[in-house]
């Protein structure tokens, strides 16, 4: 499995990054859309719709939303994003225990994958087009991956102590440490090598700090959703990786959370 998951990344890393550097912010937009759809496809299956075509009705349905979603100011989405994820944090805390609001419900996990997907694809492509936009996407990247490594290695060596053991009992308090750890490094060298004033470091390591965390919470969400809906994986696409959704959970709370930092900031 591990062989697999580096040979996917070494593989998948280089070919985002050339995506990131080479492609105009219309076809960097339009490859992540392919992505978000792709996404929706697999979120069906969270949805526990099983028949053909039916499984394809949400896809088309995030189509016509991202159509929408481009007449849309970022900034209002963004906020909206933050509550959301609140709220997801509440959902994840309290499963299985109110799991009994939604899991009944198609349409409720139907826009909980809305709200998942489209602000990430929102705010992924408004940090790619704003000014130095590549090399604050690639860092966000740098630093998503770097703190899911981290969590994954350091769960793997000393992890003992369980994180969610009725969401996702992979995870422990130990990977949580190791991903904090690891995003702190990048995030000292992403803010030299960036010439940040040395006056905006702490509130620069806070919100990387709140993002690595708000990562840590789209996985768990998903991790919820797949428990519920009886799956390991979202799909087979990415060989030990899962599916599309079993890569981008991190970055789907993550990129919102950083955006609306940046904008708060005004780093943008």
């Amino acid at each position: 499995m591990l062989k697999q998951r580096l040979l996917t990344a070494i593989i998948l890393i280089p070919f985002f990054i050339f995506l990131v550097l080479k492609l105009s912010p219309q076809l960097f937009c339009f490859f992540t859309a392919l992505a978000v759809v792709w996404g929706a496809w697999e979120w069906s299956f969270l949805m526990e719709i099983k028949l053909f075509p039916y499984y394809l009705i949400y896809p088309l349905f995030t189509i016509f939303v991202l159509v929408m979603a481009n007449f849309l100011p970022v900034v209002p989405i963004l906020y909206v994003t933050l509550v959301w994820w609140l709220v997801a944090a509440c959902l994840v805390i309290r499963y299985p225990k109110n799991s009994t609001r939604w899991e009944k419900s198609i349409i409720m996990r139907g826009l909980m994958g809305l709200f998942v997907l489209i602000p990430c694809w929102v705010a992924v492509n408004a940090l790619r087009s704003a000014p130095h936009g590549i090399h604050i996407l690639l860092f966000l990247f740098v630093l998503i991956w770097g703190a899911d490594s981290g969590a994954y290695f350091f769960g793997k060596k000393w992890g003992k102590h369980k994180l969610m053991p009725q969401v996702s009992p992979g995870k422990t308090w130990q990977g949580l440490l190791g991903a904090l750890l690891t995003s702190t490094l990048i995030a000292l060298l992403g803010l030299m090598i960036f010439k940040i004033p040395y006056l905006l470091w702490p509130i620069a390591f806070m919100w990387i700090w709140v993002t690595v965390l708000f990562s840590i919470l789209g996985d768990l969400f998903e991790s919820m959703l797949k428990r519920q809906a009886g799956l390991k994986d979202s799909g087979h696409l990415l060989p030990g990786h899962g599916g599309i959704l079993d890569r981008i959970d991190s970055i789907t709370a993550a990129a919102p959370i950083f955006a609306l930092g940046l904008n708060i900031s005004h780093w943008i």
